[in-house]
């Protein structure tokens, strides 16, 4: 056997783990129940941080207010707007008595503009659990009640998800899924349902739903003051006090598009991408093995095909199928274009592009 088939072959051990553990985490990312009971005794305080959100935040706020939980606050934090945010936001406090803006502080030194802006609404919030919703969102009339219950249920102090991701130019469509692709494939959901591991954890900063007293003992966003990553990081201080965090399928709970082109995706990305990652060494196995097992096979493919080398042939042919299958699953799951599967490799190389670009600006 040539070093290149053995190769091929490494590759397509890799695509099948990554499949496998798709095809496992796709069983365990629960839903939640529609016939979710009404809980009128629990109050939900829901926390929307909004730095130049004029676009967004009318809608995102009067979707929150339309919720068919009965004990629903909605807390805005207008964080220095330029483009009449806050005027929309006094609007919208007198439209409802639900409603409430908390007052914008000056930023502490070694503070991050959104942890800051979500600490300063978990301290005016009354409610019994947290909401902490990104401006951008959208959600359905029945989100609130059937995340609570699915918290309720699960005994979980802190649950999150990614609301359906909306893109629509191909510049988002080869950025924003990959998020699901990463997530499924390296976190392995048993561990997080059956231990307290920090590092078997993981949430999104659209949707974080955490009990108020639980938050509070934690420390809540002061506890990771200095960083972007929300989604990763108040998981693991959850975890760290000893609290349950689960992560659920909120594909049909709302929708957001996070962001307009491929331009602004990828700024956007570059920002926490390798913060994600953890380490350098993250960074360099990663990029080795996507390559190994998620692109050179697609290039090799047709060349080992008019060669005429049958092993060669085989190895990238699994490969290949593995990767595809597997980006096929994910979109059915998630809503994603199915197309995404045939230019699977192109949105590796991008990812990696971009964790790399991300380690370059976090120097």
């Amino acid at each position: 056997m040539s070093a290149l088939e053995i190769l091929l072959f490494v590759g397509a051990a890799g695509a099948l783990v990554t499949l496998a553990m798709s095809v496992a985490n796709l069983l365990l990312l629960k839903r939640t129940n529609p016939r979710a009971a009404v809980r009128p005794d629990v109050t939900v305080s829901v926390c929307i941080p909004a730095r130049n959100e004029a676009a967004n935040i009318a809608d995102c706020v009067r979707a929150v207010l339309a919720s068919d939980h009965p004990q629903v606050e909605v807390l805005v934090y207008d964080d220095e707007s330029t483009d009449g945010t806050g005027d929309i936001v006094a609007a919208l406090v007198r439209e409802d008595a639900r409603c409430r803006s908390v007052p914008a502080r000056a930023l502490p030194a070694g503070w991050v503009g959104k942890q800051h802006a979500c600490w300063q609404l978990a301290r005016a919030a009354h409610g019994d659990w947290l909401l902490f919703l990104d401006a951008d969102v959208r959600l359905r009339p029945d989100a609130v009640r059937r995340a609570l219950d699915y918290a309720l249920r699960t005994g979980a102090s802190l649950v999150s998800t990614f609301p359906r991701q909306v893109t629509q130019t191909w510049g988002e469509c080869l950025l924003v899924p990959t998020m699901f692709f990463v997530l499924l494939s390296y976190l392995p959901f048993v561990l997080m349902r059956l231990t307290r591991m920090q590092s078997a954890s993981a949430g999104c900063g659209q949707f974080l739903l955490a009990r108020a007293a639980d938050y509070n003992e934690t420390g809540g966003h002061a506890a990771f003051r200095t960083t972007m990553h929300d989604g990763i990081r108040m998981p693991r201080v959850f975890r760290a006090h000893g609290f349950r965090t689960d992560l659920f399928d909120g594909t049909d709970l709302g929708f957001v598009r996070m962001y307009r082109g491929f331009g602004t995706a990828w700024r956007g990305f570059v920002k926490n991408a390798y913060e994600g990652l953890g380490s350098m060494g993250a960074l360099i196995g990663l990029s080795i093995f996507h390559v190994i097992a998620h692109v050179l096979p697609w290039v090799l493919l047709p060349v080992m095909l008019i060669a005429g080398d049958a092993l060669a042939t085989a190895g990238a042919t699994v490969t290949v199928g593995a990767a595809a299958t597997q980006r096929l699953l994910l979109a059915y799951r998630f809503r994603h274009s199915a197309t995404l599967a045939l230019v699977h490799p192109f949105t590796i190389v991008l990812m990696i592009a971009l964790q790399w670009a991300s380690w370059r600006a976090d120097r």
